[in-house]
């Protein structure tokens, strides 16, 4: 599974996001213009030693990003959006599309994937969630119903499972 973060904006929350990439085994990819630096210490503080496990591809546009994953299918995360992301059934090779922290993604990218937008559900007068805790929220949902693939539990063999039934193998 792919997260892509277009234009983000804050060294802390990208961080956080690297951090989850890496301990979920989801590859990031980052679109400039970037906010900060990839050497930047609040990132690298956030991610703290976890760099070494993360794959991370930095795109000069969003179309970079197309091209390398033609086929797969993107999601659009947007507060825009009428479908909730508990509303679709994820596959393994999906793609999380995610906006700045200041603007979200741009109208015009909403407007020509309209069917594949979606939305955390939250209260009206809320504008928006943090960039990382929404990343978090939407890419585990997507891992829990893939049955979490690649992933160790705590006895340390391979968790295997659909959306109803896990095992371990």
């Amino acid at each position: 599974m792919h997260i892509v973060l277009v234009e983000p904006e804050i060294p802390g929350n990208t961080g956080n996001i690297s951090r989850l990439c890496a301990a979920e085994h989801l590859t990031l990819h980052l679109v400039e213009p970037l906010g900060f630096s990839i050497d930047d210490k609040h990132l690298k503080r956030a991610g703290l030693d976890y760099w070494d496990l993360l794959e991370v591809h930095v795109h000069p546009d969003f179309s970079s990003v197309e091209r390398m994953l033609k086929g797969h299918h993107f999601y659009y995360n947007t507060t825009k959006a009428v479908k909730a992301y508990t509303q679709v059934s994820f596959r393994e090779d999906d793609v999380l599309v995610f906006g700045k922290e200041t603007k979200g993604l741009p109208e015009d990218m909403l407007l020509a994937h309209r069917e594949d937008c979606i939305r955390i559900p939250m209260i009206e007068e809320a504008r928006s969630l943090n960039l990382s805790n929404a990343v978090a929220i939407v890419a585990l949902e997507a891992l829990r119903q893939t049955g979490f693939p690649h992933l160790l539990k705590e006895s340390g063999r391979l968790f295997k499972g659909g959306r109803d039934t896990h095992e371990y193998v």
